[in-house]
């Protein structure tokens, strides 16, 4: 099965910058979906960004503009390039792994943003 590892978090002022990444344990085959989802204190998992076998990307609405999707030209990894962090941004961020028929996540990777 698919293992999917995120790192990159940390503690980062607003309007700065931060990367995350996600290993891959194996090359994604077939239609799928690849993503980044986040997780506030007190609120549900919800959807970041993501990008398909296709290379569309999509991007919620909050981060659109900051927030850039990208991967290893083998799929090895997939990256969340962050620009111009909010305090709103802050929560656990978990890689994706998504097809019809499997749903896989990461253990997640905090990322806090201070005023």
């Amino acid at each position: 099965q698919m293992q999917l590892v995120e790192s990159g978090g940390g503690l980062v002022q607003a309007g700065e910058s931060l990367t995350l990444s996600c290993l891959l344990s194996e090359r994604p085959y077939s239609s799928y979906i690849m993503g980044w989802y986040r997780q506030a204190p007190g609120k549900q998992r919800e959807l970041v960004a993501t990008v398909t076998g296709h290379t569309t990307k999509n991007y919620a609405d909050s981060v659109k503009g900051r927030f850039t999707i990208s991967r290893t030209t083998n799929w090895s990894a997939i990256f969340l390039q962050m620009n111009s962090l909010k305090p709103e941004d802050t929560g656990v961020y978990y890689c994706n792994y998504r097809r019809l028929t499997v749903d896989s996540w990461g253990q997640g990777t905090q990322v806090t943003v201070s005023s």
